[in-house]
């Protein structure tokens, strides 16, 4: 159930991630899939804390999204409220029923209005349960204080190490830091933002101008990895700020004083993603594509997932065949501007073809070393215009069919 050894590309350690204040973290171990591990988590907002959130665009979204999109119209959060083992989607009114009984309960607990509360769920797709083992815990819940690091492990599934990332920067002159943890490690292309996804930041930033900030950091991070081609019926990425920094009053999302910020929050989802990607089910390499010369940013993008989502390119990276065709193949199929007698195809930056064949004097020897390694650099210019896209993904191997294979006995 789930994989057993650590991803050989995961981090050496989870990261220090400093405290947000306004934010206190719950967790509880209630066996609801996963035995002798926290597999439920709950973060406790002060009043007035602004949310921004973008969630899967699957037409088969869970119950806890489609609550999440209702409630995202209020602009306001109290509560987090997490469980793993079971994603509750495909379970009709059952489903339903066991998102709103979390949502009453919670919002009794915490004396807020239940559109504050804001719930995720991960694991299987279509088992019935129901929330009374949750409910039922809510008050030992809220009596255990948590650290990220609990928190982070609570949300995991087939993940094989917690995943987090912290930044600190400024709003005119005002110190604000961001922290925030995610899972992921299969059932990955989000169409959205990724999987599950927990972000946190102590600066005074309006709903709308924060809703406006997650959604363009999120297509140059979450929404540019994938794993697989799948998107999960539950992928949900949640920001809350609380304000608690102080920082002055911004007028909107192209407010210069936001600058520093928006970098930074792109910096913790980018490594929130790449983490996720790392953690790939059986993945043992990552590999970066980039697209250039593109007639457009969302032509380069297509062409970049059609090149990282392609078996057989996975697969031959896997099995460190320098196979550059596989790559002109993806491109070719997946309907961008393209031309043979354009497109140059490089890998570990070296040039293998151009100009509609294979580089005069070709030598694979540096690129198979560079293929071996754990980290691959794959360039396709299209020789068309500025478009420009990067996507980040892992390879295919026997390990993810193992793990997929094997995951609900």
């Amino acid at each position: 159930m789930g994989a057993t050894s650590v991803s050989p590309l995961a981090p050496a350690a989870f990261p220090e991630l400093p405290a947000i204040a306004g934010v206190k973290l719950h967790t509880a171990t209630l066996g609801i899939r996963y035995k002798g591990r926290p597999d439920v988590f709950l973060a406790e907002l002060d009043p007035g804390t602004q949310v921004a959130a973008v969630f899967t665009t699957s037409t088969t979204a869970s119950a806890a999204v489609r609550w999440g999109r209702e409630a995202l119209k209020g602009g306001t959060a109290r509560a987090f409220f997490v469980n793993a083992g079971n994603s509750v989607a495909f379970t009709g009114k059952a489903g339903e029923k066991f998102v709103a009984d979390k949502v009453e309960t919670a919002s009794k607990a915490l004396g807020c209005d239940k559109a504050e509360i804001f719930t995720a769920s991960t694991g299987v797709i279509g088992e019935p349960t129901t929330a009374n083992r949750i409910t039922d815990a809510m008050g030992d819940l809220l009596a255990n204080d948590a650290s990220w690091l609990d928190a982070a492990k609570a949300i995991m599934t087939t993940d094989t190490f917690p995943k987090g990332a912290s930044a600190t920067t400024t709003i005119n002159g005002t110190s604000v830091s961001i922290s925030g943890f995610a899972k992921g490690s299969g059932m990955i292309e989000p169409n959205m933002a990724t999987m599950l996804g927990f972000i946190f930041t102590d600066a005074a930033i309006p709903h709308a101008v924060l809703q406006a900030i997650l959604a363009d950091c999120n297509n140059r991070s979450f929404n540019a990895i994938t794993v697989d081609s799948d998107t999960s019926t539950s992928d949900t990425v949640l920001l809350a700020a609380t304000g608690k920094a102080g920082n002055d009053a911004v007028s909107g999302i192209d407010d210069p004083a936001l600058t520093e910020f928006k970098d930074a929050l792109e910096g913790v989802l980018r490594d929130l993603a790449h983490q996720i990607v790392r953690d790939g089910e059986g993945a043992t390499k990552f590999i970066t594509v980039n697209v250039t010369g593109a007639v457009s940013e969302k032509e380069a993008k297509i062409a970049a997932k059609a090149i990282a989502n392609s078996p057989l390119v996975k697969t031959a990276i896997a099995g460190e065949d320098a196979n550059w065709g596989r790559i002109v193949m993806a491109v070719g199929k997946c309907g961008v501007t393209a031309d043979p007698n354009k497109l140059t195809i490089s890998i570990g930056g070296i040039a293998l073809a151009k100009n509609g064949e294979r580089v005069e004097d070709y030598d694979e020897t540096p690129v198979e070393a560079h293929i071996k390694g754990q980290y691959i650099d794959i360039v396709a210019d299209l020789g068309f215009g500025d478009g420009a896209a990067t996507v980040w993904t892992c390879d295919l191997t026997h390990g993810y069919i193992s793990i997929n294979a094997d995951y609900r006995s």
